[in-house]
């Protein structure tokens, strides 16, 4: 065939790789609230906030989020959003105190959490997490801002969209035009 040249060894494996890393990274993870034991505390200044900490940290359907605090003096509730901005404890979607806390992100869209210790969200304890749509999971480019989140989690549409913000988007399509290159 005039013009076809067959792939080389090492570029079937860059393809291969590339493969790995994308169904990799698809997968469902634990994933420890802030980064470290003991992070849900009153925050001692806004950027140690753990809402800048989850807006550095892709959530993906299916992922675990866990904490590990003192369950004798705090514990997690999952709230509404108007109950996360008013910090109302009172009608709490669930209440987690066992110090281990772990809630799996089932849906895609915002969870909202507050510490249940008295005067501690109003302190700044309290943390927003968006869950990616599963359609946009290949998408490499900064995750929405919890604290600038005020509808359904959606992400760009199009390929064109994403490479906008300077992302990559890559699937089996990104895959098949690699393919193609090589």
């Amino acid at each position: 065939m005039a013009g076809f040249s067959r792939p080389s060894s090492s570029s079937l494996l860059l393809a291969f790789l590339l493969l790995g890393t994308i169904f990799s990274s698809s997968e469902a993870k634990e994933i420890l609230v802030g980064g470290k034991s003991d992070s849900w505390t009153i925050p001692s200044s806004q950027s140690q906030s753990l809402n800048k900490w989850a807006e550095s940290t892709r959530f993906r359907i299916g992922d675990t989020l866990v904490w590990k605090y003192d369950g004798e003096k705090d514990w997690v509730v999952q709230v509404s959003k108007e109950d996360y901005l008013s910090c109302n404890s009172s009608s709490p979607i669930e209440e987690y105190k066992d110090g281990q806390t772990k809630v799996k992100l089932n849906k895609a869209g915002p969870y909202y959490f507050i510490s249940g210790a008295k005067g501690h969200c109003e302190k700044g304890q309290k943390l927003i997490v968006v869950v990616l749509s599963p359609r946009h999971r290949y998408a490499i480019s900064p995750a929405p801002s919890p604290a600038e989140f005020d509808g359904p989690a959606v992400a760009p549409t199009s390929g064109a969209e994403a490479l906008r913000g300077g992302g990559l988007v890559v699937g089996l399509g990104g895959f098949l035009l690699l393919w193609g290159l090589f």
